[in-house]
């Protein structure tokens, strides 16, 4: 082995966990000389390597996986070769599906020890909060918007109106709410971030806090993500310990706390969230007033995303006009891409919007696990369209995603390939629909069960024209008429799956 072995970083985040990352470190710690440090960083995101062991040599990375603890002493013996070895990948920053990335959210995601505050700062961080301080918070607020910066957690509201809303409004406190409820299927980016590289995201609730006059800050974590809710929590008590939060306002009181959800998906809306955040049920509120205005506890309230919050930084240290270049359109700066279901190389793509979804899919999934040919992709969580082939050239934007009948969500995207009965996948949006509801509206609560409903009769090849129709009345009703975003985009997916697969709605009837 070689003398000039400096260290190795072995990912503590739950997804390498969940694949035996700890068995691998335990017995590289067992296996190297004690002045060989196994350190535990975060996931780099390309999870079909994991567990992705980095041995840093040189000052340069060399990667290898995905490694099991049968594969440690063999590696060991190799000398950790930078080819040659059936697990040698080369330099990590040149492994292709990284190194065509452009990472600005998740720059440091996997670098290194995710507490490690000193580290962070020698990898950029707090270059944009040192920039905040030094600068006004209408200053502030104005490059944000600038920046283009949309909401990152779904809707695409322009993030610096919102904090100029909140900033102009009068109260007795004004709170900063990070909503990290992230419960869209295949979305982990919030998660991957908070457990591999949880001090952006503080420092951009800090740069966020000095814009708004925040007085106090809540992370609103679900209770599925253990290891992201210990992450953080011990982060912010290092960056309260660094005296990191002081000096951001003339109050100089704010500070963060984490507050667990009980993983209710409908807390993903900001005033349900809120509620749940007062002790209440998790139930949508009447607008207006708008959070901004009126948020918790009747305070003026910004509630955003973890990567609306995470990108924020970037945009204090290198400037609004730098972001804006990024992307296309009204769609500015990066958005952090998905990738799961029956696809090859499952991993987050940090791109700047105007990606082809055909690009994300095929050049960085590698197409599908199965090797079955791809039948529908379904962007935007579980309420979001179901594409076909045809649609994959598709621009990742929010307007072109819009202009077919889809949307871009959380950034999830989720492969099916040729197996994929349709029907069923609409009634599942129905019925998750139903399981989900708040209940405090007739058109979502109702609606979603008299749909399940429906569908099976479809299903059993039942009326199917008759049923169909009353489907389609029902998604009227319920896009029309629901109070919140789960009841009116629940048709999206099912009207999606009608008219792109119409055979597998008349199957029954015709046999």
């Amino acid at each position: 082995m070689s003398s000039s072995l400096q260290r190795v970083l072995v990912p503590g985040d739950s997804a390498a966990r969940s694949v035996g990352a700890d068995d691998v470190a335990a017995r590289l710690a067992d296996a190297l000389p004690t002045d060989t440090p196994v350190i535990r960083n975060g996931s780099r995101g390309l999870f079909w390597l994991e567990p992705l062991i980095e041995v840093e040599r040189n000052d340069e990375r060399l990667g290898f996986g995905p490694v099991t603890v049968e594969d440690v002493d063999d590696i060991i013996e190799a000398g950790f070769p930078s080819s040659g070895h059936p697990l040698a990948l080369g330099p990590v920053e040149k492994i292709p599906q990284l190194a065509d990335q452009q990472r600005l959210i998740f720059a440091r995601c996997g670098f290194d020890d995710p507490l490690d505050l000193a580290a962070y700062q020698a990898g950029g961080g707090l270059a944009g909060l040192s920039r905040a301080r030094a600068l006004a918070p209408d200053v502030i607020v104005e490059a944000v918007k600038t920046s283009g910066l949309r909401g990152r957690g779904g809707a695409g509201f322009p993030a610096g109106i919102k904090w100029e809303t909140a900033a102009k409004a009068t109260g007795d406190a004004t709170y900063l709410c990070c909503n990290a409820d992230e419960g869209d299927s295949g979305t982990y980016a919030d998660r991957l971030l908070m457990e591999g590289d949880p001090f952006t995201l503080i420092e951009g609730m800090c740069i966020a806090a000095r814009a708004i006059g925040a007085t106090r800050g809540l992370v609103y974590l679900r209770s599925e993500y253990p290891d992201a809710i210990r992450t953080l929590k011990a982060a912010i008590r290092i960056w309260r310990e660094a005296g990191l939060f002081q000096g951001l306002s003339d109050g100089d009181g704010f500070d963060i706390e984490v507050r667990t959800g009980a993983g209710a998906y409908i807390c993903g809306e900001e005033s349900s969230m809120l509620n749940s955040l007062e002790g209440k049920r998790g139930e949508v509120r009447a607008k207006p007033p708008i959070p901004a205005i009126s948020g918790l506890f009747g305070q003026p309230t910004i509630v955003n995303n973890v990567l609306t919050l995470a990108s924020v930084p970037w945009i204090l240290e290198h400037g609004g006009e730098a972001y804006r270049d990024l992307g296309t359109g009204r769609s500015r700066g990066t958005q952090a891409f998905q990738l799961a279901g029956d696809v090859k190389q499952g991993a987050l793509v940090e791109l700047a919007f105007g990606v082809s979804l055909r690009t994300l899919i095929e050049d960085f999934g590698g197409g599908t696990r199965s090797g079955r040919p791809l039948r529908a992709v379904q962007v935007g969580g579980p309420l979001g369209a179901y594409l076909a082939d045809a649609d994959l050239d598709v621009a990742m934007d929010y307007e072109a995603l819009a202009a077919i009948g889809a949307m871009l969500g959380h950034g999830g995207i989720v492969v099916f390939n040729d197996t994929v009965d349709m029907a069923r996948q609409a009634r599942f949006a129905m019925e998750f629909c139903a399981i989900e509801s708040c209940g405090k509206c007739t058109p979502c609560r109702v609606g979603a069960t008299r749909g399940r409903e429906t569908l099976d009769k479809i299903i059993a090849g039942e009326a199917v024209a008759d049923n169909l129709a009353l489907i389609e009345d029902l998604c009227e009703l319920m896009t029309d008429g629901s109070l919140c975003a789960m009841g009116g985009l629940t048709p999206m997916p099912v009207r999606s799956a009608i008219q792109r697969f119409p055979e597998d709605f008349t199957r029954q009837a015709a046999e």
